[in-house]
């Protein structure tokens, strides 16, 4: 019995069972969660500010208390009243309307002035015990989940759906099979064929988590990411138009299989709807669709990556790559914060599906589990910054990893491309 209690204390276990009441609060009391706010200058600005606070601080605490760690409590709260001060700067800064509109995510900024406190003003050791970053990490994952709704797939149709499979299964395997060739270790690899292949920022963080990668690189992949998207806002829809024509001569199927292109290779929602936008309204339309499609993939590609890992660690500690490990010794070293993250969205799409929690038409418990789980992400990467010196991202390895991304990326664009062209420009069509 105390070995089964000493199990479920774990990291894992434990960020599964601090986020259920953060999950809760959403369901239940939705319209009084405090909202991230887009400046500094209000009275509740600031409300909503020392709300967050009180929030993320209990979930340390708890998430601590239940792991047993020991910490003095005036030191942890200074502690994390610093931690929680840059993660909200980089909240508010990302929050800007010109910096979302280019995409760049608040674990961005977070990982930036992270980067600034540790390499040019140092971490004190007073600063030390509330810097949990992968604690953080896994609570955000499993908040991840519950906006991940089956009815956002089921949106768009079947095409949109095999879309999704075939771009993710096919991308995902080029991208790790270059990187391998490029020499990159093979758990930074599968943190970058996730980003390239499902979706961005989001998928790095939870395959990061499941494969149990390296934080610095992870760090440095998700900065890729959101750099690269920049660019990629203009020129997807502008080859969209240069190229499309000449195959299509459909106004909505050029829009359609625009959507489809944008949807499907651009690693950022927010990209997304910039650079579908500028596309036209009905490539808008299926390329948010898409893009949601992809990501409810997270779940799936981690949970193999999981399985994969988790089977052959047990083969190798039987000393017998031929060796076939048992359920229970799988289940042993699976990442359960995963089964969390399942649970969620399972629960979180019967809560829709249901009309549950539904007010005015709109599902606001989704926007409060995505709101937590930023909050999270932004105080794990602040705390990934405070934990990486800048020689670590520039060194010769690193290096490695840019070009692997780079590489993966205009793979990602010919194979969405192609994907795009057939499902929606020649078998739509035909089928309708």
């Amino acid at each position: 019995m105390s070995k089964l209690i000493e199990k479920l204390r774990s990291e894992d276990w434990t960020t599964v069972w601090v986020s259920i009441p953060l999950l809760a609060l959403a369901l239940l009391a939705a319209s009084f969660m405090p909202k991230v706010p887009n400046s500094l200058i209000t009275a509740k600005a600031w409300g909503n500010i020392g709300l967050l606070f009180i929030i993320t601080f209990v979930v340390l605490v708890a998430g601590l208390s239940i792991m047993g760690k020991q910490y003095k409590f005036k030191s942890l709260i200074l502690s994390f009243v610093v931690v929680f001060a840059i993660s909200i700067l980089a909240l508010v800064v990302s929050g800007v309307k010109e910096v979302k509109y280019y995409g760049f995510e608040a674990v961005f900024f977070s990982v930036v002035f992270g980067l600034i406190v540790r390499n040019f003003l140092k971490v004190p050791e007073w600063m030390k015990p509330a810097i949990q970053g992968e604690f953080f990490i896994k609570v955000g994952v499993v908040c991840l989940g519950a906006t991940i709704l089956i009815q956002e797939v089921m949106k768009s149709g079947i095409f949109g759906l095999i879309q999704a499979i075939l771009v993710v299964s096919l991308v995902w395997f080029t991208a790790f099979f270059i990187a391998k060739a490029l020499k990159v270790d093979e758990r930074s690899a599968m943190i970058l064929s996730s980003g390239v292949s499902i979706c961005g920022v989001s998928a790095c963080i939870t395959a990061a988590r499941v494969a149990n990668g390296d934080d610095k690189k992870l760090s440095y992949i998700v900065s890729i990411v959101l750099i690269i998207v920049v660019p990629m806002i203009y020129l997807m829809p502008w080859l969209a138009k240069l190229i499309l024509p000449q195959i299509f001569s459909d106004p909505t199927t050029i829009q359609e299989v625009s959507g489809a292109w944008i949807g499907g290779t651009i690693d950022t929602t927010s990209g997304v709807a910039a650079s579908s936008t500028i596309a036209g309204e009905i490539a808008n339309q299926h390329a948010v669709i898409i893009k949601a499609a992809q990501n409810v993939l997270i779940g799936v590609v981690a949970f193999f990556i999981a399985l994969y890992l988790s089977t052959r660690r047990t083969a190798e500690g039987n000393g017998s790559k031929s060796s076939r490990p048992s359920f229970g010794i799988v289940w042993e070293k699976f990442p359960k914060f995963i089964i969390g993250f399942v649970l969620a969205s399972l629960v979180f799409s019967l809560c829709k599906e249901t009309d549950a929690f539904i007010g005015d038409g709109s599902f606001p418990c989704k926007g409060v589990a995505k709101m937590f789980s930023t909050v999270f992400f932004s105080l794990a990467f602040v705390c990934i910054g405070l934990d990486t010196r800048l020689k670590d991202i520039i060194s010769r390895e690193n290096r490695n990893v840019l070009w692997s991304f780079v590489c993966a990326q205009i793979v990602n664009i010919i194979i969405t491309f192609i994907v795009a062209c057939i499902l929606f420009g020649y078998i739509k069509p035909m089928w309708a």
